[in-house]
């Protein structure tokens, strides 16, 4: 037979080998032994023993007030209560004794008989026979005495008073915990309660987030703000984890202040941006041209505007309209000055039976050509060749007349050809007139004779 007291199992055998009964008692300690609170267990008696609190808790009791030992728990007593006489009346019949607790709690409570041991707090005399805590009543019973209402609790100024039957309990309210019989402020924010930022504060704690965060219902968790739905940007808004970002059209660029957007003045980051001259935009920038010129389709570059092919000039019919980089200009019909005549368009010649044409000329042919102002050089910009070979004959290409400045030269290719060179760049506007000479020389028939080009050279006034 198998039976458990306490912590302790017995088990038993019984055999009749006599008519005497032997008995023999196996005791084996129990394992993972608890006790319930105010009780300890003993590994040497293996019981569970009452705890003494008035002696393990320093400041049980305070004021006045003396600290009174229980079987699982204590009391605190006034002082004044020692001073009454005690009397050692037996329990009434209705009265149960209390157990000895020197071998713990048995499995159940049987009436003890009566003896004559002091009780651990002292004998309240009352017509009603009410223990402490409890008042009679006038039907004759026993009722709790509220400490906490009538305010005859010993609780200090930072604890809680919660009445219990017979008693109380001195405990401590939401976000305090009992530290040396004091209250204390819990610290929440040490244990992360909050996702960013936390703000203890007495009994409790604060949340908060921070800039650009706005907390959730739960009080705890921060949830991004989309600053952009505001509309803070004056162009566009890029909305980012906890703040937001403006960018700003092509053509623009974002101020100081972040949000708004000043306009780009492309045509301060070079010169060479328009070919002629740049106007800036809000947002971009356009070219323009002088007149005479159209911009061309890259939208920079300008283009000369032909004149006389549009028909938008004011040469007569009798007039001819030649056409130069941003202008034109009418030229009158040719009139051959005396002795020369007219020969052909463009052309006068000095004929050599006249004696007047000795030592002149043979023929004048006139051209013309245009040239950009400060065009870069040296640049060939004109070709002389002779016409008509004459055996034994050899030539000689010189600038008769118009170079004053020392701006061209010539240089001989062959012995009938040359080049008119360029050799310092012409500011226009600018109208020069160059005689190119071509003498012939044929030392068989000892001939010399010359011809002229009279080239007329419109220099425009821009570089373009």
């Amino acid at each position: 037979m198998l039976f458990d007291v306490r912590g302790f199992r017995f088990c038993t055998s019984a055999r009749m080998l006599v008519p005497l009964v032997f008995i023999l008692l196996c005791i084996q300690p129990g394992h993972g032994q608890t006790c319930t609170e105010g009780f300890a267990y003993d590994r040497r008696s293996r019981q569970c023993l009452d705890v003494d609190e008035c002696r393990t808790l320093p400041g049980a009791c305070r004021g006045d007030m003396r600290c009174v030992n229980q079987n699982g728990g204590y009391l605190c007593l006034p002082r004044s209560m020692y001073n009454q006489g005690y009397r050692p009346d037996a329990p009434g019949p209705n009265e149960p004794a209390y157990p000895d607790t020197s071998v713990g709690f048995s499995d159940t409570f049987l009436p003890a008989p009566p003896r004559s041991v002091e009780p651990s707090y002292p004998r309240v005399r009352s017509t009603a026979h009410c223990v402490l805590g409890y008042a009679p009543a006038e039907d004759g019973t026993c009722n709790d005495i509220d400490e906490c209402e009538t305010n005859s609790h010993q609780c200090n100024p930072t604890q809680v008073c919660i009445n219990t039957a017979g008693g109380y309990t001195c405990s401590c309210t939401e976000g305090f915990w009992l530290i040396g019989g004091q209250c204390q402020d819990i610290d929440e924010c040490r244990y992360g309660y909050c996702q960013q930022l936390c703000a203890n504060v007495a009994g409790s704690y604060s949340c908060s987030c921070n800039p650009g965060f706005i907390l959730n219902p739960d009080s705890r968790t921060c949830e991004d703000i989309d600053e952009c739905g505001d509309q803070p940007c004056s162009h566009g808004c890029f909305n980012t984890y906890g703040s937001f970002m403006c960018n700003c059209d092509e053509g623009f660029e974002l101020a100081s202040d972040g949000t708004s957007c000043i306009d780009l003045d492309e045509c301060s980051f070079s010169e060479f941006l328009c070919q002629y001259t740049c106007v800036n935009t809000p947002g971009s920038f356009s070219c323009i041209c002088p007149p005479g010129y159209y911009i061309y389709e890259d939208g920079r570059s300008c283009e000369d505007i032909n004149e006389c092919d549009t028909g938008n000039n004011t040469c007569t019919t009798a007039q001819v309209c030649f056409n130069f980089q941003g202008g034109y200009t009418c030229l009158n019909p040719l009139q051959c000055q005396s002795p020369y005549i007219e020969v052909g368009d463009n052309q006068c010649m000095c004929s050599a039976e006249n004696p007047a044409c000795r030592d002149k000329p043979f023929t004048i042919l006139y051209r013309h050509m245009d040239l950009s102002s400060g065009r870069s050089v040296p640049a060939e910009i004109f070709q002389m060749q002779a016409t008509t070979r004459y055996p034994g004959a050899f030539y000689i290409f010189q600038i008769k007349s118009g170079n004053e400045g020392r701006e061209f030269y010539m240089r001989q290719t062959s012995n009938v050809s040359a080049t008119l060179v360029l050799t310092r760049p012409i500011k226009g506007p600018k109208e020069v007139v160059l005689d190119l000479e071509m003498v012939t020389v044929n030392n068989v028939i000892n001939f010399r004779g010359s011809s002229i080009i009279r080239l007329t050279i419109f220099v425009s006034e821009h570089p373009f």
